[in-house]
């Protein structure tokens, strides 16, 4: 008798011992998709989820967190657009090496990319407060001219030298307020504080000159070249949550770029 093909082949039943504390909390303040991610991470760290190791079937999954499979579908999607994990119709999900990431690549944190290069990030000043949002961050985030929003400001660096600053306007919703710490990454603070998890970011790069105050907070001179990067953050349900407007050190540092046709 034949064989059967390989995508008809049954896959090997998950272990009871793999699907373990896998399920969810539905009193948690955190949404359900956000907690199927977080658990999928907690079963990727795990030492026989190896390269190359196909996770357990969709329905096991959903059963042992008690979601339903559209919403492990959304956490699953969050990790496959990070790279870490790889979907093919017939054959299954697949966990993927980790890949470190640079350049224009790796927005979601400007301190875990460099750490990734032995670069240990010093903030040299932040202020966080509550602004009438500026007309090109109304525009951005979809809010009425003039609406409320928080604002960011972040000079960065590393060596006891100003190299990036970060000025960002967040939406309402996100509940962010001015006293939170921003020392840490802020889109894991946003995440655990609201659930809210940065999905996509549109960008847009152009080459400026520092003059005034800008000058002034990265410590160069006026006319210097600045690399100037404008962009609009979204959330897995492309829903705009943050502007922000990033000024580099041509000096200092550089962006890659890497275009992949699909």
């Amino acid at each position: 008798m034949k064989s059967p093909p390989k995508s008809l082949r049954a896959r090997p039943a998950a272990s009871s011992s793999l699907l373990q504390g896998l399920r969810l909390d539905p009193r948690s303040s955190l949404p359900l998709h956000a907690q199927a991610e977080q658990s999928l991470r907690t079963l990727l760290a795990r030492p026989t989820q190896t390269p190359g190791t196909l996770l357990p079937d969709e329905v096991s999954l959903a059963n042992a967190m008690g979601v339903s499979r559209n919403t492990l579908r959304a956490a699953i999607a969050r990790l496959v657009s990070e790279g870490r994990l790889n979907r093919k119709a017939g054959v299954g999900t697949r966990v993927v090496e980790p890949r470190v990431h640079s350049g224009v690549g790796a927005w979601q944190s400007f301190t875990r990319e460099m750490e990734s290069k032995g670069v240990k990030v010093e903030t040299y000043s932040v202020s966080a407060r509550m602004v009438a949002a500026p007309a090109d961050a109304a525009s951005r985030l979809h809010l009425k001219a003039g609406a409320e929003v928080l604002s960011l400001d972040r000079v960065r660096g590393w060596d006891g030298r100003p190299v990036v600053r970060f000025l960002s306007y967040l939406h309402p919703r996100l509940g962010l307020a001015g006293d939170d710490n921003y020392n840490q990454p802020l889109y894991e603070l946003i995440r655990n504080r609201s659930g809210v998890i940065a999905d996509q970011s549109d960008e847009e790069l152009t080459a400026v000159v520092a003059d005034g105050r800008l000058a002034r907070v990265l410590a160069v001179k006026d006319g210097t070249p600045l690399l100037r990067r404008t962009r609009t953050v979204f959330d897995t349900r492309q829903q705009p949550m943050e502007y922000s407007i990033v000024h580099y050190r041509g000096d200092h540092f550089e962006l890659s770029l890497t275009l992949r046709q699909h």
